[in-house]
C-alpha cells in the first residue's frame, strides 16, 4: 500500500490510479484525514458474451441446467 500526500497524488494522478489498478492507494491530507482509493470492478455475468445473441430466456436458462443435471 503506497501512501501519498494530497499535493503529490494531485501531481502525480496517473501514477497514483495505476498503482490503485493492483491494490490500495492512501492519500493523506495536511490535517491527517486519510483516504482510501482502489480500483472498482464492474459485475458481469460470465454468460453475457459479447456479440453473441440467443434470445433465451432465464426461464429456459434454468430449465436447460435442470434437465442437463438429471442426466
Amino acid at each position: 500500500m503506497r501512501v501519498f500526500t494530497y499535493s503529490e497524488a494531485r501531481k502525480r494522478l496517473a501514477e497514483v490510479l495505476d498503482l490503485a489498478e493492483n491494490g490500495e492507494v492512501v492519500i493523506k491530507r495536511r490535517n491527517g484525514e486519510t483516504f482510501s482509493l482502489k480500483r472498482t470492478r464492474k459485475a458481469v455475468s460470465p454468460l453475457d458474451i459479447e456479440g453473441l445473441k440467443l434470445d433465451v430466456s432465464t426461464t429456459e436458462l434454468v430449465s436447460a441446467v435442470r434437465e442437463s443435471r438429471e442426466r
